[in-house]
């Protein structure tokens, strides 16, 4: 469905006064709950292991699989670095530190707190991306609770990258095809001008396969499942592990767990 200018600037205006009308903890954290069918379908969600996670040792197998299966730009400056301007970014490490500034405290133990983590979006059980996105390009799959994307209603207005409070979405500066070497012809490339993200390899979990960064850690060390099932594996690692998730006190319910 297309939208013309003058609809858009009714919408943005709309939207813009929406959100100057709310303050940050109630745009992140709201009264907003889960409708039926999202309580009785499947809650999707991810573990990640940090006990296992090899990410201190270089590996980065889980990066390179999403980003070549969705086609993710890899944008360099002349001397061959990553270009952190422009950087496009489905999952990425960061320290822990940083990551998990909430979660610090003096007797923290050392290997810890220099350690890198994995991250990627949290797909929110009460994502603030979706509220303030006036044309409903992102939007959260009511059968398996996704925080979906279509870049085709995208129309970068970037609302969604300022309410998520995880840098957890990249927008596109310049063409991302220019600087594909080679692409996925299952998966979409995007464009100039919009916004993306992880979106929990829904491609494949419709057909019936597991996401790719899953698929190939060798080590076992990130999980993903439905976690209404009481008998998923996800569920027996959180019963029997001590686990953390970021910044949970927005309000936001974050879905990736971390197992410290």
């Amino acid at each position: 469905m297309g939208i013309d200018r003058r609809s858009f600037i009714k919408i943005a205006g709309l939207s813009a006064l929406g959100v100057a009308a709310k303050s940050a903890t109630d745009l992140i954290a709201g009264v907003d709950r889960p409708n039926e069918a999202v309580r009785t379908g499947k809650r999707l969600a991810m573990v990640i292991d940090l006990r296992k996670c090899k990410a201190d040792d270089g590996c980065t197998d889980c990066i390179d699989a999403c980003h070549s299966v969705h086609n993710v730009p890899d944008f360099r400056t002349p001397a061959g670095d990553v270009d952190k301007k422009v950087e496009v970014k489905w999952i990425w490490q960061d320290h822990f530190e940083h990551a998990f500034h909430e979660h610090e405290h003096e007797f923290l133990k050392e290997k810890i707190r220099h350690k890198s983590v994995l991250l990627l979006c949290n797909h929110c059980d009460n994502p603030p991306c979706v509220k303030v996105c006036p044309t409903q390009a992102t939007w959260k799959r009511e059968e398996d609770g996704i925080v979906m994307m279509d870049w085709h209603r995208c129309i970068g207005c970037r609302y969604c990258i300022t309410a998520c409070p995880y840098g957890s979405r990249s927008f596109n500066w310049s063409d991302p095809r220019e600087v594909l070497k080679q692409t996925d012809p299952s998966f979409p490339t995007r464009s100039k001008g919009v916004v993306e993200k992880c979106t929990f390899c829904e491609e494949r979990i419709t057909r019936g396969q597991i996401p790719a960064c899953v698929e190939v850690c060798k080590e076992g060390a990130l999980v993903y499942g439905d976690l209404r099932d009481s008998d998923s594996t996800i569920r027996n690692l959180l019963r029997s592990n001590y686990s953390i998730r970021r910044k949970s006190g927005l309000g936001t319910q974050p879905e990736i767990y971390y197992i410290v």
